[in-house]
């Protein structure tokens, strides 16, 4: 469907994949929600079998411990050269970051994602959090031999656009700390920091999330980087 649909969009398409966190979602569709451990581990090796077909000049023989391939062709093959590219989304730093500095090509810091790390709540879109999880990237990098500047970084940014201090105050408390809330100035401020740290892209998450905001959102402060 990957390599289909890259065909069909003439070598626009990128495979997002995550080792999966919403247990609701398997259970409406029958699916097993393994513990985070053998998600990690599914998604370790499905991450690799993915990208064995995505760079194989031909079939792909692949003898896991959860998936197998036998002399599998990938037909019809990518138009992209060198291959589909691998988005990761998860801030894990264990594993999901490692899987990412082996087989992905982009990472997504997604701010709406809410967990614990060393007892402490993260969440929201602080520019700490964003350069925290560079150096663990880069040092996993380092570690299986990868360049780092190989790797795209992106990010999905919560976006609030408002004057009402009450409003914004709110938001940042429902998504968390740093989450991008204010004014136009302030959030232009907020997103030239992310760029200057290096972000390749960003994915504006706009609450409320209609027509009216996002028209807001392009005149007030997308224009700003034009």
């Amino acid at each position: 469907m990957a390599t289909t649909i890259d065909q069909i969009s003439q070598g626009r398409f990128i495979l997002s994949v995550g080792a999966a966190w919403f247990k609701r979602e398997h259970e409406a569709y029958g699916w097993d929600f393994f513990s985070l451990g053998e998600r990690s581990n599914r998604f370790e090796e499905a991450c690799q079998l993915i990208h064995e077909l995505f760079t194989a000049t031909g079939p792909v023989d692949f003898n896991g411990k959860y998936y197998t391939l036998d002399k599998a062709p990938l037909s019809p093959a990518a138009v992209q050269n060198p291959h589909i590219p691998i988005m990761i989304g998860g801030m894990g730093e264990k594993r999901t970051l490692r899987t990412l500095a082996k087989y992905g090509d982009i990472w997504n810091l997604d701010g709406f994602a809410v967990g614990k790390e060393e007892n402490e709540r993260y969440g929201g879109m602080s520019l700490e959090l964003y350069k925290h999880k560079v150096e663990v990237i880069e040092k996993h990098c380092e570690d299986v031999g990868r360049d780092p500047s190989e790797i795209k970084y992106t990010i999905s940014m919560p976006i609030k656009l408002s004057a009402n201090t009450e409003e914004t105050e709110l938001f940042i408390d429902q998504v968390g700390s740093g989450t991008v809330a204010g004014t136009a100035d302030y959030i232009i401020h907020r997103v030239g920091e992310f760029i200057e740290a290096g972000v390749d892209e960003i994915m504006f998450s706009p609450r409320p999330s209609n027509s009216d905001s996002l028209q807001r959102l392009d005149e007030e402060v997308l224009s700003a980087f034009d």
